[in-house]
């Protein structure tokens, strides 16, 4: 593995870094305030190609491997989370299914219109009765001549609520286990499509998930994606492999930002006569936080570099989500630790960051989950 970043990709981060700066971090605290992005925002991150990071550039987008995604990734790691969320969806698993399995009319229908950010996408398997267990999932999709009709509800859908196209997942064959769950290409003017409950989440403020409600919802059969009914449970997995590699990539650059934060204060915060950061105990939390932030980023370069040469990474995708995910979450209590009360305050970075790093040892996939992927790929034959 090279470690040298190829020079578009060094550029690139360094303009991103810019817009983190200028453009996110003075309006962080009102977004979270008020949880919402201000339109002018979400503008400007159109006019950088932000929403098309991971979409080739036949179909608009920048066509970013996923080493260049991870590196961009990680920047937007010290931005409030609700902002890699707003775009996040258009480069992941809103447009990678379309992108992975689509027919080359479907891809040519949607991709520029999510790469160019005109169009926001979404991607729907959770249920009330199946998230963790995604082969339970009990939306029904029926064919009626040359539309199918389709029948359920999906929750915690990340952009749901202005969403213009989901991949949805839904059971045409029940007979069939995962072999029956088919994904469809939904928009949101299809008839019997709604928005249900828009959720209250503990973190993530300027971002919403969303109740998606399917009423006899007409699909017509020619969105389904690759065209083949019965293929969505692999899509699904194929989707998702590549997100724990991305959101892997954000944790570390959320840990960094936290690590960067906790090192300043404590040269700053005097008590007992000096800085705290002359104490070992402050030292070795600080210490313990670059060692594992530098860990984890080894182990997200390095899984996205094995993508980018077609590798199979299902375990090294399953292996970054734990590690990164729980070394975050570990690092958010360190710094908290080490800004004392003053990290406690709402007015504090560390408190919005502390809410908001929690969901990532659940949301595509848990902790658990990726446990049993891990353990299933050691124990095959």
């Amino acid at each position: 593995m090279d470690f040298e970043l190829p020079e578009n990709i060094r550029l690139m981060r360094d303009t991103v870094r810019r817009f983190v700066k200028k453009e996110l971090e003075p309006v962080s605290q009102k977004v979270e305030e008020e949880e919402k992005i201000p339109e002018g925002i979400v503008q400007k991150m159109r006019e950088l190609g932000l929403f098309g990071l991971s979409i080739p550039e036949e179909y608009g987008g920048m066509g970013l491997n996923t080493l260049g995604e991870c590196v961009l990734n990680e920047e937007f790691g010290s931005a409030n989370a609700c902002f890699r969320s707003r775009f996040g969806t258009n480069n992941g698993i809103g447009s990678q299914g379309i992108l992975i399995d689509g027919t080359p009319s479907q891809k040519q229908k949607y991709l520029p219109r999510i790469a160019s950010g005109e169009w926001t996408a979404a991607f729907a398997l959770t249920e009330p009765n199946a998230g963790s267990d995604a082969a339970n999932i009990q939306t029904k999709g029926v064919r009626k001549g040359d539309v199918y009709l389709l029948n359920g509800l999906k929750h915690f859908i990340t952009n749901g609520d202005i969403a213009n196209v989901v991949t949805v997942m839904a059971v045409t064959d029940k007979e069939k286990g995962t072999r029956g769950v088919t994904a469809f290409i939904v928009e949101k003017t299809f008839p019997g499509f709604s928005i249900g409950k828009i959720d209250r989440k503990m973190g993530i403020h300027g971002n919403n998930t969303a109740e998606l409600v399917f009423e006899d919802c007409q699909v017509p059969a020619e969105n389904i994606i690759g065209g083949v009914e019965g293929k969505g449970f692999v899509t699904a997995m194929k989707v998702l492999e590549k997100g724990r590699i991305t959101i892997s990539a954000a944790c570390v650059g959320t840990a960094q930002y936290l690590l960067d934060l906790s090192i300043a204060h404590s040269k700053q915060r005097v008590q007992f006569g000096k800085p705290i950061c002359v104490n070992q105990a402050i030292q070795w939390m600080l210490a313990d936080m670059a060692i594992s932030i530098y860990a984890g980023r080894q182990m997200v370069y390095h899984a996205a570099w094995c993508r980018d040469q077609k590798q199979r990474v299902i375990q090294q995708a399953a292996m970054c989500k734990v590690f990164c995910t729980e070394m975050l979450n570990r690092t958010a209590d360190a710094a908290l630790q080490v800004h004392g009360g003053m990290g406690y305050m709402k007015e504090s970075p560390i408190e919005r960051v502390y809410r908001d790093v929690r969901i990532t040892r659940i949301f595509e996939g848990t902790s658990e989950v990726q446990r049993m992927v891990v353990a299933r790929e050691l124990l095959k034959d």
